[in-house]
């Protein structure tokens, strides 16, 4: 717009997991502008129609790539303007800070664009990104599915009641590869987040049907979610650094929605090992998931079958990790 500040559209929903912001970072950077010039409109087909899904943890990758494209678009448009009107190459023209650099002369983004406005210039752009080099043959069983690999590990310790079955997370730590964070301290809270929900999965979040098939865990009291006091004391989340994206996303990031999710593996590990240490010979024991108590009993009960006859744990809760 006239007064320097940027508008996008683009295909992506904003579910609470920071889209908007990493889109608007992506814009602002790109125009060399303030966040607080870019302003982001709720998704709206009349004006991206055909979206992708936001799914898969491709939002960023998709969505930040097409509207990286159009600001690029834009920025071209201007800076070739700033060098014809202040005649100097196009090398020589910079946006940064709100401001545009043309040789020696500086003046506001704000200018320039009412002045390439005045000279019909337009001001709005389209901008399209489809994820390169991925196919897959069904038939042949041959291609590439995926675009790129996410990497990370975590190291869990629990504590567990040999009496009750129960369980407590006491401490997480992780490493996860973000590539080149667009926004550390949202992939931090996705990282925390998704792992807490894989714990959720992992340890108490049961589905139950009656035997006319009816679901009988059907509501918060029944089907158990992670709450608050399921966050660990201790938990510590670290971002790979140095470790930029070998393939061309955006700013050569990855995603972090849905990978940290199978970082909680370790919690049932944990488990498991914690029940094994129950056990005169350490075997390691059956456990399913979800690991709820009664799941826990059984398999501690399996444990002091095979060594012992019957459970004989040490005094007090035991921990693994």
């Amino acid at each position: 717009y006239t007064d320097g500040t940027v508008l996008v559209n683009h295909g992506g929903t904003e579910m609470g997991q920071g889209l908007f912001t990493k889109v608007a970072q992506i814009v602002a950077h790109e125009l060399g502008l303030p966040l607080a010039a870019v302003r982001v409109s709720a998704t709206d087909t009349s004006k991206v129609p055909n979206t992708a899904a936001t799914a898969a943890s491709s939002s960023t990758d998709l969505n930040g790539k097409a509207a990286q494209a159009a600001a690029r678009a834009i920025r071209e448009r201007l800076a070739q303007f700033a060098a014809e009107t202040c005649r100097v190459d196009l090398a020589e023209v910079g946006f940064r800070d709100g401001q545009v650099f043309a040789g020696d002369r500086r003046f506001t983004f704000a200018e320039l664009v009412q002045q390439a406005n005045a000279a019909r210039i337009c001001l709005s752009s389209t901008g399209y990104y489809r994820t390169p080099k991925i196919g897959w043959d069904k038939k042949a069983l041959q291609g590439r599915p995926f675009f790129y690999y996410a990497y990370g590990a975590a190291v869990s310790e629990v504590s567990l009641d040999v009496l009750t079955g129960e369980t407590q997370l006491l401490r997480v730590d992780i490493l996860h590869d973000a590539g080149n964070s667009v926004n550390r301290a949202i992939d931090l809270g996705q990282i925390e987040g998704g792992f807490l929900q894989g714990v959720g999965w992992l340890t108490s979040e049961e589905l139950w049907w009656s035997s006319a098939g009816e679901l009988r865990t059907h509501a918060p009291s029944t089907y158990k979610i992670p709450t608050a006091r399921d966050w660990p004391p201790h938990f510590s989340v670290q971002l790979l650094d140095d470790q930029p994206n070998r393939e061309d996303t955006i700013y050569r990031s990855k995603a972090v929605g849905e990978p940290p999710l199978m970082l909680s593996i370790s919690t049932l590990l944990a488990i498991r090992d914690a029940i094994a240490s129950c056990g005169s010979r350490g075997e390691l024991a059956e456990l399913a998931a979800p690991a709820t108590p009664e799941a826990v009993l059984r398999a501690l009960a399996a444990v002091g079958a095979r060594t012992k006859g019957g459970i004989e744990p040490p005094a007090g809760a035991v921990t693994a990790a």
